[in-house]
């Protein structure tokens, strides 16, 4: 039952899929690659110095724009209640949705940094250190984003709320992830993968207490 949940929410979230506009969180962090070095102007050392900065805050965005689809739609619908008649708790359907939407967005924006590094001018040591922060950093911003939806979902104008409330909660992630760019060793990493993991691991709980308080409202 989980495995087709987990499939249901992957063709849900996945480009192409139901709920549509899977794409548009690639190609909105492929525009900000794009569209930066025409802002700061051509000076290779200026965006070479703040590129990696640069591709977290576009990942960051790019991780928002899923949000109102996450959870507000099933709820709606009713969906979350037939899983709990059929024995799924919500927190189990929460981290099935959790690992879907991180899977959506996730490993198309790691390859998606390998173009944008090159705008940027990015050397090698730094597009492989912007990477692996992604890749730690990216369940945390994909667990907040959860979170936040399912917190919001049955409020009016909750997908606005939303995005303005993932943003301050994010900044830890960012701080240590881009703030890797200026070690030399891996501590900042380790924090980014240590907060990411702390987040998916409360995230189900928080997004299923939100979805029984949003049932009995």
């Amino acid at each position: 039952m989980i495995a087709a949940l987990l499939r249901r929410d992957l063709g849900l979230l996945l480009p192409g899929g139901r709920g549509g506009g899977g794409l548009l969180p690639l190609l909105f962090f492929l525009a900000v690659a794009m569209l930066y070095p025409f802002a700061v102007g051509p000076d290779a050392q200026l965006l070479a110095r703040t590129g990696g900065g640069v591709i977290w805050v576009a990942a960051l965005l790019a991780a928002i724009l899923p949000l109102e689809k996450l959870v507000a739609g099933d709820l709606e619908a009713g969906v979350f209640d037939q899983l709990h008649l059929r024995g799924i708790s919500e927190e189990w359907a929460m981290a099935s949705r959790l690992l879907a939407h991180w899977l959506a967005f996730a490993p198309l924006l790691l390859l998606a940094t390998l173009p944008a590094a090159a705008l940027l001018g990015l050397d090698a040591d730094t597009t492989r250190t912007v990477l692996l922060g992604l890749l730690a950093g990216t369940p945390g911003l994909a667990a907040v984003g959860l979170a936040v939806a399912a917190l919001t979902a049955s409020l009016r104008g909750g997908a606005a709320l939303a995005g303005l409330m993932v943003i301050p909660l994010a900044v830890p992630i960012l701080i240590f992830g881009a703030g890797a760019l200026g070690r030399p060793d891996p501590a900042a990493l380790l924090l980014t993968a240590a907060i990411s993991l702390g987040l998916c691991a409360v995230t189900p709980f928080i997004a299923g207490a939100a979805l029984r308080a949003a049932r009995e409202a």
